[in-house]
């Protein structure tokens, strides 16, 4: 959770005076946020084209697809948009959502929301495919990628929060595929891996692309996963014969100029094309950190943590003082990962502090994860539990880089940086099955992983069912939870379980922390994770092979309800739940509703779904509240 919110009404900070982020508490949960017991009765399952909450409760569109975020936006219109008017708007497809306090008594704070990909049949009107858009299209949905950050107010003291429409507001910004500089840190900047003939010191990147989940550090800026890259590039197929296997290795194709699905970009700029660029996709699937209170800032990709699909980061601050940033690749058979830095983390609300934490993530140490299981020998590929009653065991991380230094043979620190991916291969790391957001609680340090799915696992050539990943042909995914040797989280050695496997509960492959089944709802595909205040699991998921919509649910990770899993809320047709982000007084739920309506055939004359204004869809963000006031889930 971000930090203390409650209020109402407030003038808007300026830039030039703003409140010190961490003063305004991130992590550090308010008062009067509940007893943490989830009473609220679980929605059911259900295919219905609007968002559905609980009793007592309410929600609102905090903001919606080509709305203004910067001030003086033109006014959306489907049917005349430009590059210009999107760079201005809200982008496509929200993805992350965070709420970071702006003032000390809640009642101003600032949205920052990944806008992740294009769905460019349901944005332009007459659409026939991706080769009959025109340039300036192409520009629109390069502009409809990336990040927005935006001034909230909240309602009249309630949980409801809107965005702030007059005055200043001087933090409002669009960040883009199209046109914004990121800086490259760390040891891997500069490399020859980085250096194209735009950027000949391989230090400045155009852009950031297909933003997944992220999170929100200790300091008070926003982490942003680059994931699914890839599809962007083309002409693999001419890139130098001894880079294909490590383009191949990131799901570039190689065989081909315009490969299924690709996006065509070099249409509108060039260095999409490896023939010309072969260097141009190392400079993506990195974790970017951009600063919502300084937005003249540049924000930059941090090459310490690793190059693979990152999913997002999130960070705790471990009981050595040094900062730890946990990570999913997101591809099946990928793995998990964490860096750990070298300095240490300045608390205080000073400006030297923060000065200093934001140089936290540029240094360091990075890991991979290995898994190994109790009962491993029993282990099928059923899903069926072992004689202990559990699926568990020990894992060890092991040391892929430290700063300048390699630990991988014949691979150099640049080299293991760019292509982590190869260096978690060479070492032996776990095969996981799709690991996502990857969060830790900051009230116990225990670490919880979403494992979405897997339908390849056991297949021929594919890796077995093992203890972590104990299901064969695995459509509903599971929920790992780490507990750090020592309880401390720079430590190289944990402990895991499965407190949760997903699907439906009458299913005897799933399993709710030995909570009794018929009082659980069911869930398929977590995608992305996170904690209420006082320290419940909130999971949302990506593709419901139960066939109902997706939705949130939560649950206790600690005491007797543990595993008492129950659904709080589901999205309209075709869409995807993401973020989700409780606010650190337990009166705001924030979900994002990702594309909409995303069904084979749908267009903006013919959709699949009208949410949310009855006219075509657009994807937005969703505010949940208790109508009397109270905090969220109990």
């Amino acid at each position: 959770p971000a930090g203390a919110l409650a209020g109402a009404g407030a003038a808007s900070a300026a830039p030039a005076d703003p409140v010190v982020p961490e003063a305004a508490g991130f992590g550090r949960p308010a008062g009067g946020v509940g007893s943490g017991a989830l009473t609220f009765r679980p929605i059911p399952p259900n295919k219905l084209d609007t968002l559905v909450v609980p009793n007592g409760y309410d929600h609102s569109v905090v903001i919606r697809w080509g709305d203004p975020v910067v001030p003086g936006a033109p006014e959306f219109d489907v049917h005349a948009q430009t590059a210009a008017k999107q760079a201005k708007q809200f982008g496509y497809n929200n993805d992350f959502v965070g709420v970071l306090p702006l003032d000390k008594r809640g009642r101003r704070a600032l949205l920052v929301v990944n806008h992740e990909y294009t769905n460019e049949d349901l944005m332009f009107p007459g659409f026939t495919s991706l080769d009959a858009l025109t340039v300036e299209q192409v520009k629109v949905a390069m502009a409809a990628h990336g990040m927005s950050v935006v001034e909230l107010e909240r309602v009249d003291g309630t949980g409801q929060w809107r965005p702030v429409e007059s005055g200043r507001r001087p933090y409002n910004r669009r960040v883009t595929a199209l046109a914004t500089k990121f800086e490259l840190t760390g040891p891997a900047a500069g490399s020859a891996w980085l250096r194209t003939a735009a950027d000949p010191k391989g230090r400045t990147v155009v852009g950031t692309l297909n933003n997944c989940a992220g999170g929100v550090t200790p300091w008070g800026t926003v982490l942003s996963g680059e994931e699914n890259f890839n599809q962007y590039f083309v002409g693999g197929d001419a890139a130098p014969e001894e880079l294909k296997p490590k383009l191949a290795r990131y799901g570039i194709n190689t065989t081909e100029r315009y490969p299924s699905g690709n996006r065509k970009w070099d249409r509108a700029d060039e260095r999409f094309d490896l023939a010309k660029n072969p260097y141009e996709a190392h400079r993506f699937g990195w974790v970017v950190e951009i600063d919502p209170f300084d937005p003249e800032s540049r924000p930059r990709k941090h090459t310490a943590l690793g190059r693979f699909k990152h999913e997002g980061a999130n960070v705790i601050v471990a009981r050595s003082g040094h900062v730890v940033a946990y990570m999913g690749d997101d591809e099946r058979f990928d793995y998990l990962y964490k860096f750990v830095s070298d300095k240490k983390f300045m608390a205080g609300d000073s400006w030297v502090a923060r000065k200093h934490n934001l140089t936290l993530l540029e240094s360091g140490t990075l890991y991979v994860a290995q898994l190994e299981g109790n009962s491993a020998a029993e282990i099928d590929g059923s899903g069926k539990l072992p004689a202990d009653g559990a699926f568990n065991g020990r894992g060890r991380w092991i040391k892929l880089v430290s700063g300048n230094r390699s630990y991988v043979d014949g691979m150099t620190a640049a080299d293991v940086l760019t292509f982590t991916r190869l260096a978690g291969d060479k070492v032996g790391a776990t095969k996981m099955d799709r690991p996502e957001d990857v969060e830790p609680s900051l009230l116990t340090g225990k670490v919880y992983v979403a494992l979405t799915n897997n339908t390849d696992r056991g297949k021929a050539g594919k890796a077995p069912a093992d203890e972590a990943n104990p299901r064969n042909l695995n459509k509903h995914g599971q929920i790992l939870e780490l507990v750090e040797d020592g309880n401390n989280n720079a430590a190289e050695t944990f402990a895991w379980s499965l407190p949760i496997v997903c699907g439906d509960p009458t299913d005897p492959s799933t399993h709710f922390a030995g909570y009794d089944k018929a009082k659980v709802s069911p869930i398929s595909c977590p995608d992305n994770v996170a904690f209420d205040a006082t320290g419940n699991l909130w999971i949302s998921t990506d593709g419901n092979a139960l066939g109902s919509n997706d939705g949130l649910f939560a649950t206790a990770v600690e005491g007797p309800e543990r595993g008492h899993l129950k659904q709080f809320l589901t999205v309209p047709l075709g869409a995807e739940t993401c973020g989700p982000f409780i606010t650190g007084d337990n009166r705001s739920v924030f979900v994002a509703v990702q594309h909409p309506g995303e069904i084979t055939g749908a267009t903006v004359e013919n959709p699949a779904s009208t949410w949310p204004d009855g006219d075509y869809a657009k994807p937005g963000v969703v505010v949940t509240w208790r109508l009397d006031g109270g905090p969220i889930g109990s």
